[in-house]
Formats: C-alpha cells, structure tokens, sequence
C-alpha cells in the first residue's frame, strides 16, 4: 500500500495557505508537506494539523532569499553561520509540528565558484546537520533538482546525491526521490528509482513536462508505483506539482491507485 501527502505549497493555491489543511483533509489526504513554514508561527500550523487530524511529514531547511534566486544555501561557503541557525529554526518547527524529515537544498552555484570548496562546505554543514538532528529522531534529507529549471543547481542528479550521502555517513542522512526531477536528469526514472531504493526515505511526483499531475505527461506512474510497492517502500509519497487547472479536478488519477 501507498501512502499520498499532499503538498500545500503547490496543491490548493486557489485558497490561502493556512485554509490548505482543511482542504487537503477533505480530500482524503491523512498527510501534507510543505517548502517553507515559516512565514507562520509553529503553533499556529500545530493546531491546524491537530484540528484536521493530519501529520506533517517534511518540511525545508530555511533556503536563503528565494526571491533573489537562493534555492539553498547549503554548499555555500560564506553563509555557514546562516545555515547552522536554519538549522535550529527547522528543529523549533519540526518538533512543534512532530515532523519526522526536513529536506536540505543544497544551493545555487555562483559562477567562477570552486567546486571543491563548495562540495567541502556541503559536506560539512550536512554533517553539522544530520548531528543536530539526531538527538531529536528528526532525518535529513537531500535532492538532485534539474538542470531546466535551476540552473547551476549543485545537485543535478540521484547519483551525485547518493556519492555524497555515502560521504557524510549518517546513519539519519536520506535521499529524497523527486520523480519530475529525475524524469529531466536521469532520463529512466525506473531505473534511478531501482538503483537507489536502499538510500530514499521520501519521495515526490510530478509528471513532465509542465510538473503538472501523473496522467498528464511522459511519466510511466504504474511502472514508478511497482516498483515503490515491490520494494515494500512504507514512507510518504508527496504530491508536489502544479495542478493543471484545479486541485480537486487534478485528483482524480489518485482513484486509480
């Protein structure tokens, strides 16, 4: 069995944020996710989850200024102090929300930018990561996104992201398997999703092109479920796309499940 969150960063946007919860409950969703919580305070989004009987199953790291292009900051060698407080702020809100993952984006690489250092910076602020995390059960996750859509992106691919899960060597670092981003950079999405099954504990859909609901693209979502099913995968699936008119009416491939 497949278990759906919905994700209210993407999904419900014809409402405002905090009136997502009640949606996506009355859907028939028993999980969300979401980017970035923190324009809200914590307890705020706590009783919501409380009210509509849902679990919060990942959130992000803080990312930097999204409106100027951060995607991430992570890899970032002159913004280590800022990453360290994300960190304690993702810890704050995840507990509050009893959200067992966060996701870390790794950041844009600036041109002319050292690629080593930027690796060294990574690697070592996720180490800083996976330990502040740990005590409290919380797990770490990281994503490839493409080259398309962010460009320069340090983590393009599955593959560079296992190498440097491997790197780290946290018992609570994770891969977090992002279909529509696959779909553009590994090309087989079976294939990278066979290949890296033993390190992905959270994954996410979208069909392509346009990100928008299974169905609706090139993707094969019976071959990607199989396989998720076959390897007895238990964790969530999140439903981050683009709804290609509404919500409600983009829903109904989930019956087909």
């Amino acid at each position: 069995m497949l278990f759906f969150a919905a994700n209210i960063s993407m999904l419900f946007t014809e409402i405002d944020f905090l009136e997502r919860f009640a949606e996506a409950s009355k859907a028939g969703f028993r999980a969300v996710e979401c980017q970035f919580p923190y324009t809200f305070g914590a307890d705020v989004l706590a009783e919501r989850l409380r009210r509509h009987a849902l679990s919060q199953v990942l959130l992000n790291l803080p990312a930097g200024d999204w409106s100027k292009g951060d995607r991430g900051i992570a890899c970032l060698p002159d913004r280590v102090g800022e990453f360290q407080d994300g960190v304690e702020r993702a810890i704050e809100y995840a507990t509050a929300l009893q959200c067992p993952r966060v996701n870390c984006l790794a950041g844009v690489a600036g041109a002319g930018a050292a690629r080593l250092k930027l690796h060294d910076t990574f690697v070592e602020n996720l180490r800083f990561a996976a330990r502040e995390l740990k005590p409290r059960g919380i797990a770490l996750m990281i994503e490839a996104l493409n080259s398309q859509d962010t460009p320069a992106f340090f983590i393009r691919t599955s593959r560079h992201a296992v190498e440097i899960i491997e790197e780290v060597a946290a018992d609570n670092l994770h891969l977090q398997f992002d279909v529509y981003h696959s779909r553009i950079m590994d090309d087989d999405v079976v294939s990278a999703l066979q290949q890296n099954m033993r390190h992905i504990r959270h994954v996410q859909i979208a069909d392509h092109p346009g990100r928008h609901e299974p169905g609706t693209g090139s993707v094969d979502f019976k071959a990607v479920f199989q396989v998720l099913e076959r390897a007895h995968y238990s964790g969530w699936i999140g439903c981050e796309y683009i709804p290609a008119t509404t919500t409600e009416e983009g829903l109904s491939w989930l019956s087909s499940i």
